[in-house]
């Protein structure tokens, strides 16, 4: 893993070993991130996604503690966004639920303070948010509060200098996002560029769950994986334990489940921090 942004502060705790908030606090991003994926026990990471402010910020910071308790080893938060293009119906809705219930970009970074106590968080958000604050001060927010990454799912690699500038300055891990269509020259400029993970997309598409994960995915693994130095997470379309189990048996480092966790939380009624804990426990179990 490159060691860019990470010179001037100490590495991750090594595999197993119990780390205290200020340790936490002192690790760079990617060192955090890096010990995840290396201490989480399972044949790949449990990486769930949690929609900041939904169905409150004081909901959602529950629903994500539920992800710590339920094994979690790392946390993907997103920021609700009026056009998110790359979120399915679901977790669609619960970002215009928690936009209309009040949340703000602020608001959803000090959720992600308050889990990065117990979990390392990545942050998920679209690229006018990170802009019109600039890629300085957007990092420097992440790192203050202790938030390892950050997925722009709307950055081209082209139009990705500024971004991750800001973000090795700082020892946040920018993450790239790869495509089952990526061709392979194309996934070595950003194997070459990525910190943290590569999060791999499992289908073309939007986010949600699907019956069943395409066809080649251990193929695909292994491509994103001979051009990347960094774990490969694979996410979108996985619904259930057995597909989690699916994507580790075809090489995943790490699996990424979304839409199903959001939508318990929303069908949950009055405590969908339960809801999501019970599921939590099915996908940690498949991965062992």
């Amino acid at each position: 893993m490159s060691s860019v942004g990470g010179g001037r502060r100490p590495p991750a705790a090594e595999a197993g070993e119990v780390r205290t908030g200020a340790e936490r606090w002192a690790e760079t991003g990617p060192a955090r991130i890096a010990a995840a994926f290396a201490s989480s026990g399972k044949r790949a990471a449990l990486m769930p996604y949690l929609m900041g402010g939904f169905p409150t910020l004081h909901g959602s910071r529950a629903i994500g503690e539920a992800y710590a308790e339920g094994r979690a080893d790392l946390v993907e938060l997103g920021v609700p966004f009026s056009d998110p293009l790359a979120d399915g119906p679901v977790i669609h809705a619960a970002g215009t639920a928690a936009l209309e219930a009040g949340a703000t970009v602020h608001g959803v970074l000090e959720v992600g303070r308050a889990l990065a106590e117990s979990v390392p968080v990545v942050l998920m958000c679209y690229a006018n948010l990170v802009l019109a604050r600039g890629p300085e001060r957007f990092a420097d927010e992440l790192a203050g509060r202790a938030i390892s990454g950050l997925i722009v799912p709307d950055l081209p690699l082209e139009e990705a200098g500024g971004v991750l500038a800001a973000c090795d300055a700082a020892g946040v891990a920018l993450v790239p996002l790869v495509a089952p269509t990526t061709p392979d020259e194309r996934l070595a400029a950003i194997g070459a560029r990525a910190r943290g993970f590569v999060y791999t997309v499992s289908v073309t598409g939007t986010t949600g769950e699907r019956r069943d994960l395409a066809g080649g995915l251990a193929g695909m693994l292994e491509r994103v994986k001979a051009h990347s130095t960094v774990p490969v997470a694979l996410g979108f379309g996985i619904g259930t334990p057995e597909a989690a189990a699916q994507a580790a048996d075809a090489g995943a480092d790490g699996v990424i489940v979304g839409s199903r966790l959001v939508r318990a939380a929303a069908e949950a009624g009055s405590d969908p921090a339960a809801a999501v804990r019970e599921l939590m426990a099915g996908f940690a179990g498949a991965l062992r």
